[in-house]
């Protein structure tokens, strides 16, 4: 028996390990009973949105022209992975207006019979140390405690829930009814990939994400300016109350939401900021470069990270590089992680996918449509 999911989550990298870490195979051991609980913790609820989101039917419909330009990326004020804060120049290109969702991710499915990373059974050649009990297909899913746990223990609220993949974000007994405008999730980066090639797309550079995630507030913390609530409005679907047990849904919505819930940013894109986390196609660097020291070496179109520099030094047991992501989700809260910035970012190995991680896609042309 199946139940209907309504708005619905934010996992930090140390988490992302998926299966491989000896520790945190021990812990997905210990949680994986937890994924019987899901139906209890999720009532049956079916969310009902307020119109569909047509399908882009020509080139670049449902894109945004982003023009060219140079701005201050990163931060020296927050997470140290921010810093340091450096000019970066982005020729302009065309962004999809809001994150893929559930409608285009399916179309894609019927079109290309592709099958996503959380769908199949990994081989434990690829994971030393995996327990033979934990050889099966799923995703790492948002599962709240009802009690206060300690901020420093992830495993806390994170589990490795059999069965979880796009069509069922919660677990085997859950679906998408009533979500086709909701932010496709439990998406690894080759599946955000395999969808950008096949419309015809790319994903963003991390410099490219960010420039146009501010929206042409440079200097501005947060998309629409420095206040986080404005007059009290929430701008972006993010975490209220004591993180990870008490949501208290100020905003409105529990888990995830309409891509177009709430307001777009100066360039006209919806969700740069919470909702669902965003791949980019820049391998991870625990750094920025320094800023440039005469304004003719602006770094244009910068591509990030090395491969080889991307990989988490605390799995040295399983070499899994790690792509940038951006913008935070809808578990991100004052109290525990306040990446619902521009400037903010974390790394995510490229077989991980969890159920608060999304994308969107861009196309490069050379000339302003205007």
């Amino acid at each position: 028996m199946e139940f209907d999911i309504g708005p619905g989550s934010n996992i930090l990298g140390e988490a992302s390990s998926r299966r491989r870490d000896p520790v945190w195979v021990a812990v997905l051991a210990i949680n994986r009973e937890a994924t019987l609980e899901m139906t209890a913790l999720f009532p049956a609820t079916t969310f009902k949105g307020d119109g569909a989101i047509e399908d882009a039917s020509s080139k670049n419909d449902g894109m945004i022209w982003i023009p060219d330009g140079t701005f201050r990326m990163g931060s020296d004020k927050h997470y140290p992975e921010e810093a340091p804060a450096h000019r970066v120049t982005v020729d302009g290109f065309w962004m999809d207006r809001y994150p893929v969702t559930n409608r285009q991710f399916r179309k894609f499915v019927k079109a290309t019979g592709h099958v996503t990373v959380a769908e199949i059974v990994p081989d434990p050649k690829d994971y030393p140390g995996m327990l033979p009990h934990m050889v099966y297909a799923g995703s790492l899913m948002f599962l709240p405690p009802n009690h206060p746990v300690d901020l420093r223990d992830f495993s806390q609220w994170w589990t490795f829930a059999k069965g979880a993949q796009w069509r069922h974000p919660y677990g085997p007994g859950s679906n998408i009814r009533g979500l086709d405008d909701h932010p496709v999730v439990h998406v690894a980066f080759s599946d955000a990939l395999a969808f950008a090639k096949w419309a015809g797309k790319d994903l963003p550079t991390e410099a490219e994400w960010e420039f146009a995630a501010r929206g042409g507030l440079d200097a501005a913390e947060f998309s629409w300016g420095d206040e986080f609530t404005p007059a009290g409005r929430h701008m972006a679907n993010t975490w209220q109350g004591e993180f990870p047990r008490q949501n208290v849904n100020a905003d409105g919505f529990e888990r995830t939401s309409p891509v177009t819930a709430f307001p777009p940013n100066g360039y006209g894109l919806h969700d740069m900021i919470g909702n669902v986390w965003e791949w980019t196609a820049d391998w991870y660097s625990p750094k920025h470069q320094a800023d440039a020291a005469k304004a003719c070496c602006i770094p244009k179109n910068p591509r990030g990270g090395r491969e080889d520099n991307s990989y988490d030094p605390r799995t040295s047991n399983v070499k899994i590089p790690q792509k940038v992501i951006k913008g935070g989700s809808h578990l991100c809260a004052p109290n525990y992680c306040q990446r619902y910035r521009p400037a903010a970012r974390h790394a995510e190995p490229v077989d991980t996918s969890t159920s608060h991680l999304g994308f969107r896609c861009i196309r490069r042309e050379v000339t302003d449509p205007s």
